[in-house]
C-alpha cells in the first residue's frame, strides 16, 4: 500500500469518527433542550436560585475531573506515551477549575463551607464513577469520546449558558466567570482532540471505544443537570 493510500485511508477513519461523534452529539442536544433548568434559562424564566443550584451541583463533579485525568494518565503504556503526555497536561490545566467555579458561588450571596461540604446528585455520582472506573483501564482510548462531549459542552455551550444567565438576571461578569473561561479553555481542548483523531493513531477498535464512551457519557452528564439536588 502507498503512502498516499495509508493517508487517504487514516483520514477517511477520522471522517468516519467525527461523523459518528456528530450523532452522539445531536441527540445530547435534544436531550439538553428538555432539561428543566436549561429550558427555563431559553424561556427567560430561570431564577437566581436555579443558577445557584446549578453551581452547587456541577461543582461537586468538577473536582473530580483533574483526578480522574490524571488516573487516566497513570493507566497508559509506553506505547501510548503521546496521549499519556497529553492527560498529564490538561489534568494540570484542569485542576484548579473548582477554584473558578466556587468564586462565582459566593459572588452571587452563596456559602463556600456549605457547597465544599456538599455531595454529588445521582447523575453526578454516576458520572465521577463511570469516569474513574474507565481511567483505570489499561490505555483507555475510549475517554477521547469523554472528551468530546465535556469539552465540547465548555466550548459550544458554557459562554452561551453564562451569557443567558447574565441577560435574564443581570448578573455581573465576576459571577459567571467558570462558563465564561471554558469557551476559550475547552474550545483549545477540542482542538487538541481532533488533532489527536486525525493522526491516524486511532484503528477501527479504538473509534468503536471512543464512540461508546461518548455516548455513555452523553447520558450521564445531562442526568447530572437533570437529577440537581437529589
Amino acid at each position: 500500500m502507498s503512502i498516499t493510500t495509508t493517508a487517504s485511508a487514516e483520514a477517511s477513519a477520522a471522517d468516519t469518527l467525527f461523523e459518528r461523534l456528530a450523532d452522539v452529539w445531536v441527540e445530547l442536544e435534544g436531550r439538553l433542550e428538555r432539561v428543566p433548568i436549561l429550558a427555563r434559562l431559553a424561556e427567560g424564566t430561570v431564577t437566581l436560585d436555579d443558577y445557584r443550584r446549578l453551581l452547587f451541583n456541577l461543582r461537586q463533579q468538577v473536582v473530580d475531573g483533574s483526578p480522574w485525568i490524571s488516573r487516566a494518565a497513570s493507566s497508559f503504556d509506553g506505547d501510548h506515551f503521546e496521549l499519556r503526555s497529553a492527560a498529564i497536561r490538561h489534568a494540570e490545566e484542569e485542576h484548579r477549575d473548582h477554584l473558578m467555579l466556587e468564586r462565582d458561588y459566593v459572588a452571587i450571596g452563596g456559602s463556600l463551607d456549605e457547597l465544599r461540604a456538599g455531595r454529588k446528585n445521582i447523575g453526578s455520582e454516576a458520572l465521577s464513577a463511570y469516569m474513574f472506573h474507565y481511567a483505570g483501564r489499561p490505555n483507555p482510548v475510549g475517554l477521547l469520546g469523554a472528551m468530546f462531549i465535556i469539552e465540547g459542552l465548555g466550548a459550544r455551550r458554557a459562554a452561551g449558558w453564562a451569557a443567558r444567565f447574565q441577560e435574564v438576571l443581570g448578573l455581573a461578569d465576576n459571577q459567571v466567570q467558570f462558563m465564561r473561561y471554558h469557551q476559550d479553555a475547552d474550545t483549545e481542548h477540542t482542538g487538541n482532540l481532533e488533532a489527536i483523531i486525525t493522526s491516524g493513531a486511532i484503528d477501527a477498535r479504538a473509534a468503536d471505544e471512543i464512540v461508546r464512551c461518548a455516548q455513555v457519557v452523553a447520558r450521564l452528564y445531562a442526568l447530572q443537570l437533570e437529577e440537581l439536588d437529589r
